[in-house]
């Protein structure tokens, strides 16, 4: 159901204009955000209906419902940020055990990113340590291959190394001619025929003969001793541009050509360019290391070129050379910690220098079970795609396995390093660092296992993970112990409201509950004075909010006006439950007393606003500023033999004008009733502020309507910001003088400049009013005696008497006045709340000013 409208529209198009952009985007927000309740036609309706459903109208009446104003007057407060971190220091206050869980989630964050801090540095340090490393190696192993290559060319460039050898070509490629074979062994034969076409030369052709080829090798030999004994070689060749072998220290290889292997580094040296071989498996039979003479010895030979007279290349000087020696020791140089190996290795993936873990392949299965067995030319160095030292083993041939990561990325002739991880020919997750030596056709690598490499950090890993847990066992049992202690604690507290013992107060009946607590009649046990005191359920509020009730409890204390509510006394049990005891008032406020009587005589509403202003003079002239007057928070009631007094009740939302502490900066109050600078400055609100509060409420009371209806928050808080009053006197059947009207109406001016300057103020202009003395002692008594008689059309009975009518356990006494706690809200005499109480008591609690909790809630009954 729409709510209706509130006269007619008299506002011109320039006052329409007076609102800004700004406060147009600011109330869109606040009500998107905040007060979404007022935007659903859903909630209208249930308002409506209960509003319907709980009161009974007077004929004059009309039957339209103000939903904005039912009586459970929404309220709000504004979502400071210094609300919202008190609300979250409260929220941990009573949940001690999401500390461990805050801990367990700072200390895995902080450990994911000391984690991810030290991976990172230590990834780097590492890729700086390998490639190093690897530098290290390399620039070593380039140093003693440039050596060899040094050492052999000088010996090739020796002038009697070159006059053998070429005698030696010489001799070998007339041999192929015809004249003798290279070998010598048909040279006597192929003489005579020779001597009998040339018989003058068959001296020299003789001289020439098998016997000079072996002197011409005998040379060689004896002069590229030293060379050899210097350089610890274990043999020399000379080799032809065929690739065959004229001549060497192993009678054997004479004749026979060099595997195919090593066909790329004879090119170079029959090119001119010295240059070393990688490391291979001799096809013809070698003297190994143990002095036996056999075929597949690992060895690597030094090539250089001779040259002739002329200065062009005719053969190749080999020095043979045992890899298993300087070759393989200089890379073992490069075994750092446990388990760091640096090592050689072809395109084929063939490893070209000793293993680390030679006795461990074995084991394995990766190298043969034979005595001094190593890994040189023996291992290839391919992925078998698990860990083999965990017993995982590959469903191909090793020789079907690819390559590792490392040999395939640097047989591509690429360099890197890899510090993330990859498997080995182990199948082991190692570290390492690569480059492809592209002149000698080969690899160097260096790697170490990926465990040791990252040991520090396992340990940490391990470190945080022990915490980790131990605070989550912290974290379990401070849960099961504040789970218990929880229980322990709500069990004391039942039992001191069960046991009805307050300190000196004995509580009675319950007259009402709220949101966040309980209000009870009681008595004092030695003034035996009728009490209504204020239990606060400390589980469902916040200690700020307990904060704020002492603070309303300690201002209210501070004000000795008579229209204002009394506090007595306020404290805290032992069992933690705070409470506050204040005057007991049997009355009726205002907003019930217009929906249940209608719109109230000129008269009557000058005498009530009067005793407002009193007790608001006091506040004002204290320094303090209510927010939130209304007419659910006005008692009317008969107090020491006079009627008609008023009690000005729910000082949650006072503020002391000097405060500055960032907790009452945002909007507060009821929007029904708010000042336009409480909604576009609530930090500026003043005394003139709660006058404008004071013409709405006086502005209720003669029309039994809200200044302004609105079908949404936020239009209402721009009709209050932009848009005139409707004047009483232009609404249907409302009879008001002009001068009570001209007050109210300047009381809800937009300026503040043109409202009244003060309370008192007002309070005097009210008395000038002409009817003012129209409502005295005489007509406020027959009121309520009246009312107390019961002496009301049905259509205005009150919801006490017609709870009574319903409920066997209401009392018999037909007062339609409630009993009333000094918070402000009426109270049935039923020791039962009736289901209208019950409704009122959840519509009208307003949210605090910054954390949206209820500081009137359980006043509101």
């Amino acid at each position: 159901m729409p709510i209706t409208g509130g006269g007619e529209q008299s506002n011109s198009i320039a006052e329409r204009a007076i609102c800004s952009v700004r406060t147009d985007v600011k109330l869109a927000l606040l009500a998107m955000n905040i007060f979404e309740p007022f935007t659903s036609a859903g909630r209208r309706r249930r308002l409506a209906a209960s509003h319907g459903s709980s009161r009974k109208t007077s004929g004059r009446r009309s039957s339209r419902i103000h939903a904005l104003g039912d009586r459970g007057h929404m309220t709000w407060a504004s979502h400071s940020f210094a609300g919202s971190v008190s609300r979250t220091r409260d929220f941990f206050a009573k949940r001690y055990w999401l500390w461990p869980v805050i801990a367990i989630v700072l200390l895995s964050s902080i450990a994911y990113a000391v984690h991810r801090s030290i991976a990172t540095t230590m990834q780097q340090s590492l890729q700086s340590e390998l490639q190093t490393l690897l530098d290290v190696e390399v620039a070593m192993l380039e140093t003693w291959l440039e050596s060899q290559e040094r050492n052999t060319e000088s010996a090739a460039n020796e002038s009697e190394i070159r006059a053998l050898t070429a005698e030696l070509v010489d001799s070998i490629d007339l041999a192929e001619r015809g004249l003798m074979n290279h070998s010598g062994a048909t040279i006597a034969s192929a003489t005579p025929a020779i001597g009998a076409e040339n018989a003058g030369d068959s001296k020299s052709q003789t001289a020439s003969g098998p016997d000079r080829l072996f002197e011409i090798r005998t040379q060689l030999a004896r002069r590229l001793g030293p060379a050899m004994s210097t350089q610890d070689y274990i043999g020399f060749a000379v080799i032809d541009r065929k690739h065959r072998v004229l001549a060497s220290n192993e009678s054997t290889l004479i004749g026979t050509e060099l595997p195919v292997s090593i066909t790329d580094a004879l090119t170079i040296a029959s090119d001119g360019d010295s240059t070393i071989t990688r490391p291979y498996l001799s096809a013809a039979p070698l003297q190994d290391n143990d002095g036996v003479i056999r075929t597949g010895v690992p060895t690597m030979l030094a090539l250089a070129p001779i040259r002739n007279e002329q200065f062009q290349t005719i053969a190749t000087l080999a020095f043979r050379i045992r890899p298993g020696r300087d070759f393989t020791r200089i890379l073992q140089l490069g075994r750092i910690g446990q388990s760091g190996e640096t090592y050689a290795f072809d395109k084929e993936g063939v490893m070209l220098s000793n293993s680390r873990f030679d006795d461990d392949l074995v084991l394995l299965g990766l190298l043969p079970d034979q005595e001094s067995v190593r890994s040189l030319l023996k291992l290839l160095v391919r992925d078998p795609g698990g860990d083999i030292t965990q017993g995982h083993r590959p469903s191909q041939r090793r020789s079907e396995l690819p390559l590792t990561l490392m040999a395939a990325t640097a047989a591509s002739g690429s360099s890197g390093v890899n510090v993330s991880g990859y498997r080995d020919y182990r199948g082991v997750s190692v570290v390492g660092a690569w480059t492809w030596l592209s002149k000698y056709n080969f690899g160097v690598t260096t790697e170490t296992d990926f465990a040791e490499a990252y040991r520090p950090l396992v340990i940490l890993q391990r470190t945080f993970w022990a915490l980790i847990a131990l605070l989550i066992l912290t974290s379990i049992a401070i849960l099961v112990f504040s789970i218990m202690v929880g229980r322990l604690h709500r069990k004391a507290q039942e039992a001191a409201i069960e046991a009805k013992q307050l300190g000196q107060y004995r509580l009675e009946e319950k007259i009402g509950e709220g949101a966040m607590g309980v209000v009870y009649k009681g008595q004092h046990a030695m003034l035996r004075r009728p009490t209504a005191i204020k239990l606060l359920n400390v589980s469902k509020v916040s200690d700020r909010s307990i904060a704020r009730f002492e603070r309303e409890v300690q201002i209210t204390s501070r004000l000795t006006h008579p229209n204002t509510v009394a506090i007595y006394d306020y404290g805290r049990t032992p069992e933690g439950v705070f409470y506050y005891a204040m005057e007991y008032l049997e009355g009726i406020e205002l907003q019930e007393l217009v929906d249940e009587h209608g719109p109230q005589s000129p008269g009557r509403v000058i005498h009530v606003l009067r005793q407002i202003c009193g007790s608001l003079f006091e506040a004002h002239t204290s320094g303090l500023v209510h927010r939130d007057i209304k007419p659910a928070n006005i008692m009317l009631n008969r107090r020491g033999g006079e009627s008609d007094v008023v009690k000005v009740l729910d000082f949650g939302l006072v503020k002391a004008i000097e405060e500055s502490d960032g907790e009452d900066g945002g909007f507060a109050g009821t929007p029904l009733y708010v000042s336009p600078e409480g909604i576009q400055m609530p930090s500026s609100v003043d005394a003139q502020s709660d006058l404008y509060a004071v013409g709405a409420v006086g502005y209720f009371m003669l029309t039994g309507r809200p200044v302004f209806d609105a079908e949404s928050f936020g239009e209402l808080c721009q009709k209050h910001i932009a848009e005139m009053p409707t004047p009483p006197s232009q609404i249907d059947g409302i009879d008001v003088p002009e001068d009570l009207e001209s007050l109210l109406l300047a009381c809800l001016e937009k300026s503040r400049g043109r409202r009244p300057q003060s309370a008192r103020e007002l309070a005097i202009a009210l008395s000038h009013c002409r009817d003012a003395n129209a409502w005295g002692i005489e007509q406020a008594d027959l009121w309520w005696t009246r009312q107390e008689r019961g002496l009301v059309p049905s259509s205005l009975m009150s919801r006490s008497q017609m709870n009574s009518d319903q409920d066997s356990s209401s009392l018999q006494t037909p007062l339609s006045k409630s009993s009333v706690s000094a918070t402000g809200s009426a109270q049935s005499r039923s020791p039962k709340t009736s289901e209208s109480q019950s409704e009122r008591l959840s519509g009208g609690e307003r949210l605090s000013d910054s954390d949206g909790e209820s500081l009137g809630a359980t006043m509101d009954v």
